[in-house]
């Protein structure tokens, strides 16, 4: 079944593996048929690390699949993720992973408020129906003890295991994000850094812009943690410089591509390729950014994004320009690819109508 088309090459649109995972399983062994040999698998969304964590085995005599995917399979769920984080000492705000309400509530009094609170990956709150206040949310923000035992009972029914988390403190340029690949020893072979401009939603999101920033201090705070705990294969962690301690902790791991990762090969550091040739049996030199200055665009975020950033006095017209000074490189705008190209547009064009006209018909305050 043909799924998006690319002039890049062909798509198939599989079954989703969290919904019909013997459904999955089937497609990806025609699809190894259909190929004629062993392709790498390298997977671009957490239900896929997932899915291929979970059927490793059977999947490993039809492809050749990254001999670390255990390890990004715990970091693919939020619960895994964080203990991992915590046993091997990555700074991280404080957080809490609750089972009951009377967990919740004794957990409560050691957070700051406004908190976190968030399921243990967010396609959970995809559950929900369309009109629920969780539905396809990725986190909540509760602003006291109260409205967070409120929110609990909203994710109950579906999630009644959370995670709840203090909010790093200070802009979102505080935020980095580390971009890497590591072979089968464990060893780091390539590496970039970006600062995030603005992000989706506001404060919590993945970036809609950024740019190469090089960090010493959380690029080594990142590579300590993944070579702790015998990471293999690509992974983005995104983490914060916490303005109440000058501490830099982590937002979350991501151990796949990635819409940020997309940065990478424009800082002359293509992970893909790099992990591709590493799986095939390659001999590689470590690879680091060129130091080439440009901004990264993700169009379709930034029609949501600008309003929001206006709206909330952190974005002048101005600095909306000057963040569109070249050079640029762009996610989803690509002239070759006009069909997916046209598309973003529309998207975009339609999210920022949306925004514009969401904002402006609430009420003011007097």
């Amino acid at each position: 079944m043909s799924g998006f088309r690319s002039v890049y090459g062909p798509a198939r649109l599989c079954p989703n593996p969290d919904e019909e995972p013997q459904q999955w399983l089937e497609f990806m062994k025609e699809l190894a048929h259909e190929l004629g040999s062993k392709a790498v698998l390298i997977p671009s969304s957490d239900r896929y690390v997932t899915a291929i964590a979970d059927h490793s085995e059977m999947l490993q005599d039809h492809f050749l699949v990254n001999p670390g995917i255990r390890i990004q399979g715990l970091l693919a769920e939020k619960q895994t993720q964080y203990r991992l984080a915590m046993e091997h000492g990555m700074p991280m705000p404080q957080t809490g992973m609750v089972d009951t309400r009377e967990e919740l509530l004794e957990f409560s009094g050691k957070l700051s408020y406004p908190c976190l609170i968030k399921p243990w990956h967010f396609r959970e709150w995809e559950k929900f129906q369309a009109d629920h206040p969780l539905f396809h949310q990725k986190i909540a923000i509760a602003n006291s003890a109260q409205e967070l035992a409120a929110t609990y009972e909203l994710a109950r029914p579906i999630t009644p295991s959370v995670i709840v988390q203090d909010i790093i403190q200070g802009p979102d340029q505080a935020k980095r994000v580390y971009l890497s690949c590591y072979d089968r020893a464990g060893k780091r072979i390539a590496n970039a850094m970006f600062r995030e401009l603005r992000c989706v939603p506001l404060g919590f999101g993945p970036a809609s812009v950024s740019e190469p920033f090089p960090d010493a201090e959380a690029d080594a705070v990142c590579d300590c943690f993944l070579k702790k705990i015998g990471y293999v294969g690509i992974c983005e962690i995104e983490v914060k410089w916490d303005s109440r301690d000058g501490q830099v902790k982590l937002i979350e791991a991501n151990p796949r591509l990635s819409g940020g990762g997309d940065a990478a090969p424009y800082a002359g550091v293509d992970l893909c390729w790099i992990h591709y040739l590493e799986m095939i049996g390659r001999p590689l030199e470590p690879i680091s950014p060129t130091g080439r200055h440009f901004r990264h665009i993700v169009l379709r975020s930034e029609g949501t994004a600008i309003p929001e950033y206006m709206r909330a006095g952190l974005l002048s017209w101005k600095q909306l320009l000057n963040s569109y000074t070249p050079p640029l490189a762009f996610f989803d705008f690509d002239l070759r690819d006009w069909r997916n190209s046209l598309e973003t547009l529309v998207v975009s064009i339609r999210s920022l109508m949306h925004a514009l006209w969401n904002g402006s018909s609430k009420p003011k305050s007097s």
